[in-house]
């Protein structure tokens, strides 16, 4: 694929989020639970994580303070289960009780060992279901599956491009495991959340590693980056576009509002000149004029005087 700006935006619809995705990004990424109780204002708040889905939640204990790494016991959206401490956070005000779960207690020996034997049954339920998802001829693809520690529940996760019925699918499942079982369709973006790797750059992915809060992402953010129209080169594993250009879209709207867009005409010492080129990163916008002569303006030299922009200090670099 060329780098041009003639690309339209249709060409990259398969790389963005369909609505359906968006919205489940937008509404299924936090974990609500009542606490319940009155939370103290000095109660300290921790972030905790589910291991086998990456989502991260804020919960509160009213004990001794709690390590980093540690295991507890805490209600989630799925049901009682294990989680870990990734580490305490500031109190948000923006987020009221409802929104903060409530630690029961510190896991114990016994819920380390329950759980290390149920990752070992969550193997062969992986490769049980997967085999009744053949049979059924399902056009689904199997993630993940979790054993709830502390409630009769089996949790499957699994992708499709399109809606499924596995109720056929369900009944074979309950009757072999004799437990509640239950399907959830996540999105390729979540799929990636879940299981990790490298990206492109040599690190983890962004939805795993850095946060699993999954933004809609669009090609008007590369655009505004002046990226490579290269699917290639702005989609990660996942097939969507890279989570890094929602993260890092913040920083670049703010500074193009500082600068004059490409295209502006300004006046300079008596001279027309135009804006070629901007680099918000170094802070540098090129100016050029007739006859092949171009100013290197900082980026920082510009304001904007009756909705007219114009360079108010002298450029640091010419050439004419």
């Amino acid at each position: 694929m060329s780098d041009s700006d003639d690309i339209n935006d249709e060409d990259f619809s398969s790389l963005e989020d369909s609505p359906l995705e968006a919205e489940d990004i937008a509404e299924d990424t936090d974990i609500v639970v009542a606490a319940g109780k009155d939370i103290a204002p000095d109660m300290p708040v921790y972030r905790l994580r589910l291991s086998y889905s990456n989502e991260t939640f804020l919960a509160v204990f009213p004990g001794e303070p709690i390590r980093c790494g540690t295991m507890v016991m805490v209600p989630t959206r799925y049901g009682r289960d294990l989680a870990q401490i990734t580490g305490p956070v500031r109190r948000n005000g923006a987020r009221g009780q409802n929104d903060i779960a409530w630690i029961e207690r510190v896991a114990t020996k016994e819920d380390l060992e329950k759980a290390e034997q149920n990752r070992r049954l969550e193997d062969e339920a992986l490769r049980i279901c997967r085999e009744k998802i053949d049979a059924h001829k399902l056009e689904m693809k199997l993630v993940s599956v979790h054993y709830l520690l502390e409630e009769p529940k089996i949790l499957f996760f699994f992708t499709s491009e399109s809606r499924v019925d596995f109720r056929e699918l369900v009944k074979d499942l309950v009757g072999i495991f004799k437990i509640r079982i239950e399907l959830r369709q996540i999105g390729v973006r979540d799929e990636s959340r879940v299981i990790g790797g490298l990206g492109v750059c040599g690190r983890c992915y962004c939805c795993h590693a850095v946060s699993d809060k999954l933004k809609p992402v669009s090609i008007k953010m590369a655009k505004d980056q002046n990226l490579s129209l290269n699917s290639m080169k702005i989609s990660g594993p996942c097939g969507r576009l890279l989570c890094c250009l929602a993260y890092e879209y913040l920083f670049y709207s703010e500074q193009r509002r500082l600068i004059p867009p490409e295209g502006t005409r300004i006046t300079h010492e008596n001279i027309q000149w135009r804006v070629q080129e901007i680099n918000v990163v170094l802070g540098q916008v090129k100016l050029t004029a007739e006859e092949g002569r171009f100013l290197q303006v900082p980026a920082a030299s510009f304001e904007k005087v009756e909705g007219r922009w114009q360079i108010s200090e002298k450029p640091a670099a010419a050439n004419e």
